[in-house]
């Protein structure tokens, strides 16, 4: 797939991966889990994606849309709020594939989750957030904290990691532009994150230059993502043909990242 439109991909994706019972949007979901990441978090890991990075660890349930069961929010909210509760943590998030691809039903749990004294972190590669301002500012009704993650530093770098078009790139700055215009904050209610195991030290530091260009906060809020070289994570940069230039064993990965 190469030189694909990712948004003319997720709503091909999002045809398998939600669907409405008596009006109510539900959501694939592949398995909910406690983690250590953001030093304790419940995740609800989600089924389908409008990219295909060829680095990705969630692969085998990004790039199909077959496996997976379907949760209304209520019951995603249940299994949520039942290990954060269970193991004292204070984040919440939807990840493994795009949540904004199911937006009603993101927008119905962060409605679930505003009532308790969890923060939910909403990971996302930014792509829709950028294309649709009416999705912002609906985002900016709730507590939310947004993590747009960056393929790549340069829109070059994205193509060659996504195979998607080099110009829809520009969408994931786009999403910071809009988050900050819906008055979430650099550093704070929105941050960055990208991945640098193919990235070199020039294109990075135009990165930081575009990012500072939105906001000065965006460059000192980084958060740098790494290749972690799981089984199945090296089969499909086997795969791939992709190497990259930093990456870590699951056994050493920097306490940083987590």
């Amino acid at each position: 797939m190469q030189g694909y439109d990712p948004f003319q991909l997720g709503e091909a994706v999002r045809r398998f991966v939600t669907r409405a019972v008596f009006g109510i949007e539900e959501r694939k979901y592949y398995r909910f889990r406690g983690g250590k990441w953001y030093g304790g978090i419940s995740t609800g890991d989600v089924v389908g994606c409008n990219l295909r990075c060829k680095f990705c660890w969630s692969w085998k349930y990004t790039h199909t849309t077959d496996k997976g069961e379907f949760y209304d929010p209520s019951k995603a909210f249940e299994k949520m709020h039942s290990i954060a509760k269970e193991r004292g943590y204070s984040y919440v998030r939807i990840s493994g594939g795009e949540p904004t691809l199911s937006f009603n039903h993101l927008l119905e749990l962060l409605k679930l989750f505003n009532e308790t004294n969890l923060t939910f972190i909403l990971e996302t590669n930014g792509l829709l957030l950028g294309k649709e301002k009416s999705y912002v500012k609906a985002l900016a009704n709730y507590n939310v904290v947004v993590r747009v993650s960056f393929k790549g530093a340069t829109e070059d770098e994205f193509a060659i990691l996504t195979s998607a078009r080099p110009e829809f790139y520009e969408y994931q700055f786009k999403a910071l532009e809009n988050l900050v215009e819906a008055g979430f904050r650099p550093g704070v209610d929105v941050y960055p994150a990208i991945m640098l195991s193919f990235s070199t030290d020039e294109s990075y530091s135009r990165f930081k230059e575009r990012l500072r260009k939105i906001d000065p906060k965006f460059a000192e809020a980084i958060d740098e993502e790494y290749v972690i070289l799981y089984p199945h994570v090296i089969e499909i940069l086997k795969r791939n043909k992709l190497r990259p230039r930093i990456a870590f064993t699951p056994d050493n990965i920097p306490t940083s990242m987590i």
